[in-house]
């Protein structure tokens, strides 16, 4: 009988790009030969478990993200293959999301939005938000001239108190030009920004239109509004571990170098679903109808916020955005339908009052017209997609 190998993942758990890691060396596992995997519970960066000196395994996949991980693998003499971008065992095999191409997604994402101002808010301590920042401010600065940066101080440095730096991030985001497209180098950077907007009042993405990393659907969905973020391919990277320690662990020769692996795209939520406006009574007429389509609203209480005509609301509304304030209210309204559909059992008359419809049957008349199918179609394709 075939012995199994024994690979130790030196991974954690706690957040999605890692649990994407581990799915796709399961998914490797699946199509090829078993493997004895030992995955001890540890946060990111923690120390190697203690058994990991004495363990006699075949290979390890590792998130080698500080010393102690470093001189614990390397002194194993196993093959490994590195899912970190720390770097801390130069001249061995890595593998990683491709920061160059998760940058340029999110600028691209910001530029065909219309915004003429950007900005990148990082986390210096770490080579990934370092790379993705040298990538967006040189796209940046071909596209629009300018970027305006912000690096957070390490959570490991002396002194460090995160109430400071919500402070000095509160006074970078108020001075920053308005409209302005921000890339966050990471989802929970990103939801950091989105707290402080709403502190300061600063309407999102009205005024500041803010993307992240990861496409952590749970904490993506859990920000208020909801998150865009550029979607790596995590799966995919742990994948390639997989397959490149299989080829280690067969006495083959891998490339000791970067081994990079393309993001999947955007997953576009509410924190940039608008085309940049410089207008402020019209990005106040958007932020009224985010905030209150599904109360009823209608084009008259619009007028009464704003020092506007209906004539001329409308005008500016057909101007700038090609559609009248009510079909904006309506679409705002079908949105918060769908996203009910999707993840509710509420019957349809229960949707249709929290969405702001008075009647279901206009309610499912109109979601038809707009969607292509019935609300009660649309709600099975989605439990489809998700079985």
């Amino acid at each position: 009988m075939k012995r199994r190998r024994g690979v130790a993942l030196l991974i954690e758990t706690s957040n999605a790009y890692a649990r994407g890691l581990l799915e796709g060396i399961v998914a490797y596992i699946r199509e090829h030969d078993e493997w004895s995997v030992h995955l001890p519970e540890q946060e990111r960066g923690a120390r190697p478990p203690d058994w990991l000196r004495n363990w006699r395994g075949d290979g390890i996949i590792a998130r080698i993200e500080s010393e102690a991980i470093a001189n614990a693998v390397a002194t194993t003499r196993l093959p490994f293959v590195d899912v970190s971008a720390a770097r801390r065992l130069p001249g061995y095999p890595w593998v990683e999301t491709d920061d160059a191409a998760i940058a340029k997604l999110a600028a691209n994402h910001l530029l065909e939005r219309g915004f003429q101002h950007l900005a990148y808010c990082g986390e210096s301590p770490f080579n990934w938000s370092r790379w993705r920042e040298e990538h967006f401010v040189e796209i940046a600065n071909r596209a629009v001239g300018a970027c305006a940066t912000f690096e957070a101080k390490s959570r490991f440095a002396p002194g460090y108190s995160w109430n400071r730096e919500r402070s000095r991030l509160r006074r970078w985001i108020e001075r920053l030009p308005k409209p302005i497209g921000v890339m966050a180098c990471y989802d929970i950077r990103a939801q950091q920004l989105l707290d402080v907007c709403r502190e300061s009042n600063i309407a999102v993405p009205e005024e500041v239109a803010v993307i992240g990393v990861d496409d952590d659907q749970l904490l993506c969905d859990l920000c208020s509004p909801s998150l865009s973020s550029v979607i790596p391919d995590a799966l995919g990277t742990g994948y390639e571990a997989a397959r490149l320690l299989d080829r280690l662990m067969s006495a083959e020769e891998v490339e000791p170098d970067a081994h990079l692996v393309a993001p999947l795209g955007v997953a576009t939520r509410r924190s940039t679903d608008i085309l940049a406006i410089d207008d402020p009574d019209i990005a106040k007429a958007l932020r009224y109808i985010r905030e209150h389509a599904c109360d009823g609203i209608n084009v008259n209480d619009l007028t009464r916020v704003l020092p506007l005509s209906r004539r001329v609301l409308e005008s500016r509304f057909q101007q700038l955005l090609g559609r009248t304030p009510h079909e904006t209210i309506v679409e705002q309204r079908i949105d918060r339908v769908r996203q009910l559909l999707r993840e509710t059992e509420l019957p349809l008359a229960v949707i249709a009052e929290r969405s702001g419809f008075r009647h279901v049957e206009y309610m499912s008349t109109l979601f038809r017209r707009r969607v292509g199918v019935p609300p009660s179609h649309f709600r099975r394709q989605a439990k489809d997609r998700r079985s």
